[in-house]
């Protein structure tokens, strides 16, 4: 397994265009298409996840390919399974469970559902508080300080 990782080739010398011209069948050129909307699709849904793949790819280039492989396979599992759900019983998650669980577990989700968002922001908050401090010397607390005020006041 390592050998494979020594003799891949850089990311330079496998970048190139899908050629669509030459396919035979209208299957074959709509497949050609399949992978690169693929991860479009999740991109546009978490820039995020791109952002931490190409730091870490950057750093560690082909050895963390699998991690960008599940990540996108549970992002899509995920859009499709709140599709699904939201297609079929015309009901978000929240609504679901509400019906289908008891108001004590309802709770724990919700608690749990919170700490996964805040756990998410935090990096665009510490984010936008770091560029503050490069663009205008200003602490982290107060880039903090100031992001969550941003924040509110766009929110009302």
């Amino acid at each position: 397994m390592l050998k494979f990782f020594k003799m891949s080739k850089s990311l330079e010398e496998v970048n190139e265009s899908v050629s669509t011209q030459n396919k035979t069948s209208v299957f074959r050129k709509i497949l050609a298409f399949f992978g690169p909307a693929y991860l479009i699709s999740v991109g546009y849904m978490d820039p995020g996840n791109w952002a931490t793949d190409i730091a870490g790819g950057s750093q560690f280039g082909y050895a963390l390919l699998w991690v960008l492989l599940m990540s996108n396979i549970m992002a899509l599992l995920l859009q499709s399974l709140s599709a699904r759900l939201g297609i079929v019983t015309q009901r978000d998650l929240a609504q679901a469970s509400r019906e289908t669980y008891s108001s004590f577990i309802n709770y724990i989700l919700y608690f749990l559902a919170e700490i996964a968002i805040a756990a998410c922001d935090l990096a665009e908050v510490l984010g936008m508080a770091i560029g503050l401090n490069l663009l205008f010397d200003i602490s982290l607390i107060q880039g903090v300080l100031i992001t969550v005020l941003d924040t509110f006041i766009l929110l009302f």
